[in-house]
């Protein structure tokens, strides 16, 4: 996929490694003032710069440990709370969906124009609430502001995976990125176990649980106070990159072809991005993948919203030792972690083979939603369970890579930015048409024969796709193929002749 950089510009570095040169072939001079005024982070040394990776890594692992997360399901339902399974189907989780939609652009900018650490602030404080509300709630008012409080958790989640790139240098935003992903990995992973453990083997009830998690919630707060407050952000606390011998950015081009002042056209900025996220969606990979984004992730974060029903559907376990929900998502977290690796090592011809990859883990998974909803055995609903997220993770490095090649820093969060919000849009729609009692208020086992369809369709739309990109390969490669047949350098008129006369000229002999 070509990179789509302005005219006359030099080819822009994608979001995976930004890197900043100076001027070509000029080292640029400064005074000593100029020095000072230096992002810090450019003349962190070295043992700083470990702190700060350690520090964030540690805050990431922390803030993931809430070991009755997995429970809060059977947790609602069980004596603890009392509420029905259609209260619980119906009313209070579809809030969820609502809640994280309303607040997602709003927290998106403000994570931006506040730098970020506010929003983590907010995050750690909507994460105690939850925790008060499902300890201390008895109505199912108070569970639905639970859910609120959730969907802000989740939409706080931006803040944390780019806090990193405005305190470190661009050489090492690979390295960092890594780093945070697999603190939160394993945070989510050390979480599960621990609160099945503490369930099988400890016999801990589910509001010790919550108690626990409440817990460590509050030391993930007093760790956030601590977190150091960039002076730069990716869209509206910009450095000067003229002041830093920089080559500039997309934004800084932006800024500089409008003419307009600093505080003008911040107000512009995000209109005129998202027409070039317009020009650059005609791109036949950019388009296929930013759909898959968009269809199969609003359709996943479904499952994952009510797996936990349908699981206490097939089996209403009445001694919570007998409950492995924890189990399962720590297996589900380690298999997905697992896949995402091994996505980075698969090799192939991604503008050929890209829809019949898709359709081809779409379908997987459409029959595991199926085995799911059929199965009366728990322990094959659990693995279907793993293997449904371990194929969806599968495919997220892939798609990451397939939008971000062709796309600077800035446009690439943007691409995300608008992809993860029609995901939610469209996640929104199903929720109030399928789950939520003013819609048509199906059960989870009704639900799930929907989202089974969904991705069924899903599947055999990227398959059809699959089959017509081989046939326009097909007819590419055909008439490429009769050209340079014809362009072969054809053998001398009388190469042949003399041969034969060679020949019968032996025999005769």
């Amino acid at each position: 996929m070509c990179r789509q950089v302005p005219a006359a510009a030099e080819e822009l570095p994608g979001p995976a490694e930004p890197i900043c040169l100076p001027v070509p072939w000029r080292k640029p001079t400064m005074s000593k003032d100029e020095g000072a005024k230096k992002p810090a982070e450019e003349a962190a040394p070295e043992q700083r710069w470990k702190l700060q990776v350690f520090y964030l890594c540690f805050y990431g692992f922390m803030t993931q440990i809430r070991p009755g997360e997995s429970f809060i399901t059977p947790y609602l339902l069980g004596p603890d709370k009392n509420f029905t399974e259609v209260e619980v189907t119906n009313v209070i989780t579809p809030v969820l969906t609502y809640s994280y939609t309303a607040v997602l652009v709003p927290i998106f900018l403000l994570t931006d124009y506040l730098r970020y650490k506010p929003v983590l602030l907010l995050q750690s404080l909507s994460h105690i609430s939850i925790w008060l509300l499902l300890i201390l709630g008895v109505s199912v008012l108070a569970m639905q502001f639970m859910e609120f409080f959730y969907g802000v958790t989740m939409a706080a989640r931006i803040a944390y995976s780019s806090y990193i790139f405005s305190l470190v240098t661009p050489a090492r935003y690979q390295r960092m990125a890594s780093y945070s992903r697999s603190s939160v990995l394993m945070g989510v992973f050390t979480s599960s176990v621990l609160g099945q453990l503490c369930v099988t083997l400890g016999d801990v009830s589910f509001l010790t649980l919550n108690y626990i998690s409440l817990g460590f919630m509050s030391f993930g707060l007093i760790l956030t106070l601590f977190l150091e407050r960039p002076k730069r952000s990716l869209f509206f606390n910009r450095a000067d990159a003229a002041c830093n011998g920089a080559a500039p950015t997309e934004l800084d081009k932006m800024a500089q072809e409008s003419g307009e002042g600093r505080w003008r056209w911040h107000d512009v900025l995000l209109c005129r991005m998202l027409r070039e996220v317009g020009l650059v969606a005609k791109q036949p990979q950019l388009r296929l993948w930013s759909l898959w984004w968009i269809f199969n992730s609003a359709g996943y974060y479904l499952i994952l919203y009510y797996v936990q029903i349908l699981w206490n559907e097939i089996y209403p376990a009445r001694d919570n030792r007998r409950v492995y929900n924890g189990g399962v998502d720590a297996a589900s977290t380690l298999l997905g972690a697992i896949a995402s690796f091994a996505a980075g090592y698969l090799k192939i011809r991604w503008t050929l083979w890209s829809e019949l990859v898709i359709g081809a883990v779409t379908a997987f998974q459409a029959g595991l939603l199926l085995l799911m909803n059929t199965t009366s055995t728990i322990w094959l609903c659990y693995a279907a369970y793993v293997f449904f997220r371990g194929s969806y993770q599968f495919l997220v490095p892939i798609a990451i890579f397939r939008i971000a090649t062709s796309l600077s820093k800035e446009l690439c969060a943007l691409v995300f930015g608008v992809n993860t919000f029609f995901a939610t849009i469209l996640k929104t729609i199903i929720t109030i048409i399928v789950a939520d009692k003013r819609g048509l208020g199906l059960s989870v086992h009704p639900q799930f024969y929907v989202y089974f369809g969904y991705f069924a369709l899903l599947a055999v739309a990227y398959l059809l796709g699959a089959i017509s990109t081989g046939i326009q390969h097909r007819r590419q490669k055909q008439p490429a193929e009769l050209a340079f047949t014809k362009e072969l350098p054809q053998p001398p008129a009388d190469g042949p002749e003399k041969e034969r006369s060679s020949e019968a000229g032996t025999v005769q002999g």
